[in-house]
């Protein structure tokens, strides 16, 4: 079924999209949680005039975008969230969250699919990038620190990285249990193999009637 993302879903989509999705997906986890809608054809016409009145504010020109790039590389976002004693967030920070976060703090909206990272799930520093005309591109500073507290240095959370990281696998030193069930299977038998030895008595019959 199709339905309108009311949040970014990470590998679904972001917000505004309408995507489609299994029936069970949608009604057991999307709707729940109120991550979605069901895209039905009076709710898609009002978010598609919702995403043209927002078009409005974006740059029209390669003009209008370089002067937008000098006011955005002299900004930074900052983003307070709640995270654990290794720097993993409890959530994530989104392309939409940026999108919104530039509109509410500086007035400039940007198309959210423009923005060129991934979803942010660690605390740390980091140069988002902005696609804002073509061929006009911008770094955006942005730092996600943690809620009520200040930002490690980038050793730390180098450190606080790597010991959130799972251990390696171990090189395997010899046949998988697989595979050693697999050599271990026996051969099967050939056909001559298979066919049990004629008993003599059969043979000594056969001889008798041939006489008769």
């Amino acid at each position: 079924m199709e339905v309108i993302l009311l949040r970014d879903v990470d590998k679904i989509g972001l917000r505004g999209d309408v995507v489609s999705v299994a029936r069970g997906y949608a009604r057991n986890f999307l709707f729940p949680r109120s991550l979605a809608e069901e895209a039905t054809p009076a709710r898609v016409a009002e978010m598609q005039k919702r995403d043209s009145l927002r078009a409005r504010h974006e740059a029209k020109t390669a003009d209008e975008a370089q002067a937008l790039a000098e006011k955005l590389g002299a900004a930074e976002l900052r983003f307070d969230v709640k995270a654990g004693p290794t720097g993993s967030l409890f959530g994530s920070v989104t392309p939409t969250d940026i999108a919104d976060k530039l509109w509410n703090e500086h007035k400039i909206r940007v198309d959210r699919r423009k923005i060129g990272v991934d979803t942010i799930k660690r605390i740390g520093r980091y140069e988002v990038p902005i696609d804002l005309f073509q061929d006009v591109r911008v770094g955006v500073r942005t730092v996600v620190a943690p809620e009520g507290g200040e930002l490690p240095s980038d050793e730390e959370l180098a450190a606080m990285e790597a010991a959130d990281a799972p251990p390696a696998a171990a090189e395997s030193e010899g046949p998988s249990e697989i595979e050693d069930l697999l050599d271990e299977t026996p051969t099967p038998a050939t056909e001559a193999e298979e066919a049990p030895a004629e008993p003599e008595w059969r043979a000594d019959a056969e001889a008798a009637l041939a006489e008769e």
